[in-house]
């Protein structure tokens, strides 16, 4: 809790994973990935309540391992390849108002963004409730190389264009303006707002910046190997 406010933090795990199978429980650096995740919100001074969304009986072993045990595991219908996070926050939501629990503010942790600072979830924690004017908080990192102004795309006779028509066009990097990709360090919202509009990006989302070394997330194995070397390089440079 922080200041009055009760906060819940969900992990969305589905077992089916076609880019990197079993990545969620896939050791990196020491431990299964999604521990990392349960081990930054069990660092957290304000989550009220961790709770894990798996259809995965085996993830649901890990997790329980790691001091997060799994309650329920997920409806099939919200385990679909096609399946939507902003569903099962729904689902859960509802599955936990049902048992008396409501909450001021939800944040989604994603396990294949496991590149979080000690202080990340608290300070968006922070961001947000400091400002309740804002329906949440997302954590941003400053895109470095594929900028808008040069992202292109392939035209129907097959040759190179720019993706978007009206963009700038610069010739130095230094001389683009500032863009951002939202990773998932943390997608932070009021419970309220979310109900509403069953989505976390609304009119009024602050940013929390990271780190350009956290700007990454697990969708195949080249992105687990180059995880796994910064936190390498980061415990060795600590």
């Amino acid at each position: 809790m922080y200041k009055g406010k009760k906060i819940l933090a969900v992990v969305t795990a589905r077992g089916g994973s076609k880019g990197l199978p079993g990545k969620n429980i896939r050791p990196m650096h020491g431990k299964p990935l999604i521990q990392w995740t349960i081990k930054s919100a069990h660092n957290s001074k304000y989550l009220d309540k961790l709770f894990i969304s798996t259809d995965s009986l085996e993830i649901a072993d890990v997790c329980e391992m790691a001091g997060a045990p799994v309650p329920e595991l997920r409806p099939e219908e919200l385990a679909q390849d096609k399946s939507s996070s902003m569903d099962v926050l729904v689902y859960t939501l509802e599955l936990l108002e049902k048992q008396g629990e409501k909450y001021d503010y939800l944040i989604l942790l994603e396990p294949t963004s496991p590149l979080r600072k000690e202080q990340d979830i608290d300070k968006m924690i922070e961001l947000a409730v400091d400002n309740p004017e804002a329906d949440g908080v997302i954590s941003v990192g400053r895109v470095h190389l594929e900028h808008p102004s040069i992202v292109k795309k392939i035209d129907e006779n097959g040759f190179i264009c720019p993706y978007f028509e009206h963009v700038p066009t610069f010739y130095q990097r230094q001389e683009e303006d500032a863009a951002y990709f939202p990773y998932g360090v943390g997608y932070l919202v009021r419970v309220d707002r979310f109900k509403e509009t069953h989505a976390v990006y609304m009119e009024k989302m602050l940013p929390y910046y990271i780190e350009r070394w956290q700007n990454y997330e697990i969708d195949d194995i080249y992105d687990f190997e180059c995880i796994e070397k910064i936190m390498e390089l980061e415990e060795q440079y600590k």
